[in-house]
C-alpha cells in the first residue's frame, strides 16, 4: 500500500517540477516578447486566452479566479 502512495507522491512531484517549468519558460517568452516585441507571439496568445475567459462574461471571471486561487493554494503546499 505503502509503495502506491510514494509512487503517486513521485508522479506528482514530477508534475508539480513540469508545471513550475513550463511556467518558467511562459515568462521567459513574455519578457522577451516585451524586449523584442513581436517574436514569439506569447503575449497575443495570453491576451486572447485572457479575452475568451472576458468573454464569457461573470461566469468567466470567476472561473478564472477559481483557477488562479487553486493554483496558488497547490503551490504553497
Amino acid at each position: 500500500m505503502t509503495s502506491i502512495k510514494e509512487g503517486m507522491s513521485e508522479i506528482t512531484g514530477w508534475l508539480r517540477d513540469a508545471t513550475e517549468l513550463g511556467i518558467a519558460l511562459v515568462l521567459s517568452l513574455v519578457i522577451i516578447d516585451i524586449l523584442f516585441p513581436g517574436t514569439t507571439g506569447i503575449v497575443s496568445n495570453l491576451g486572447a486566452i485572457v479575452a475568451q475567459f472576458s468573454k464569457e462574461g461573470l461566469a468567466g471571471l470567476i472561473a478564472l479566479l477559481l483557477f488562479l486561487v487553486l493554483f496558488r493554494n497547490k503551490q504553497a503546499s
